[in-house]
């Protein structure tokens, strides 16, 4: 056994105690820890990641499936744009962005908005919002169209990126929750399905490290469902302060390395893993 099997499981537990309450994907988080901890290579990363969503989120899914809440028509919309979005963004992590300082770039793009909208954007949610109208709809399909590629590039699945952006277009939480569980389990299978295709053209690093993943994904379900458990005794403002201002610092870490990495040493195969 690796030592990065039960390590794995138990940071997984613990991001998704840490994240479930607060309503954002634990993935978004996961993933540095992947590489800056675990040391998983690029970009087999990102599938891992990917792995990660498949095996955390069921639980969630049947809670609401029993809820009778993932058949609204905003569900059926971001599955629609996220489905070839994600096969885009995994076909563009492998062709266009494989260096590990491509990658570790987007990477800092995608927290770094997401950490400062935790931080001071999660008090504005509970402002009222107009009814989402058809031009928001059609503006919701093309959002989760580009959100399924920027999942595709990091592993995430994108469900964290959506939610926020969906209440500030007039959807309710209620109707977001599922809505972007169930996109984030649909892509991340098509993701994961969209690397193993591209492993057999390529060879090399690109498939999902399964054992791993499932370990991960092990901690994962079992994080989310006591999370879910705990959220109505935790302060939810503060939880995603604080996951806000984790993702914040790891954001900043990564533009860190970014700038005192040359790019010649990166394409070299000497990729820095920031700590």
């Amino acid at each position: 056994m690796h030592w990065q099997w039960p390590v794995g499981a138990l940071l997984a537990f613990l991001l998704a105690l840490a994240t479930t309450p607060a309503g954002v994907s634990g993935a978004v988080l996961l993933l540095p820890i992947q590489l800056s901890v675990l040391h998983v290579p690029s970009p087999s990363v990102t599938p891992t990641n990917l792995l990660f969503n498949v095996a955390a989120t069921p639980g969630g899914l049947l809670r609401f499936a029993r809820e009778r809440r993932l058949r609204g028509r905003l569900t059926g919309l971001l599955i629609a744009g996220t489905l070839p979005g994600v096969i885009a963004g995994a076909i563009l992590r492998v062709e266009v962005f494989s260096g590990q300082r491509s990658f570790t770039i987007i990477a800092a793009l995608v927290l770094l908005p997401l950490g400062l909208w935790l931080l001071l954007g999660a008090q504005n949610l509970a402002r009222p919002r107009p009814a989402p109208t058809r031009r928001h709809r059609q503006a919701t399909w093309l959002l989760a169209l580009l959100v399924g590629v920027v999942g595709g590039l990091y592993g995430i699945g994108g469900g964290s990126i959506l939610a926020p952006i969906l209440i500030a277009l007039g959807y309710s939480v209620y109707e977001v929750a599922p809505a972007t569980l169930a996109a984030t389990f649909l892509t991340s299978i098509a993701g994961i399905g969209t690397y193993q295709v591209l492993q057999a053209v390529h060879g090399g690093t690109i498939a999902p490290q399964w054992i791993l993943g499932a370990c991960l994904g092990a901690g994962g379900f079992a994080g989310s469902y006591c999370g879910a458990r705990l959220q109505q005794r935790l302060p939810e403002r503060n939880l995603r302060r604080l996951l806000g201002l984790i993702a914040c610092l790891v954001a900043a870490r990564y533009i860190q390395t970014v700038v005192t990495t040359s790019p010649s040493r990166s394409h070299a195969g000497h990729p820095a893993h920031p700590a």
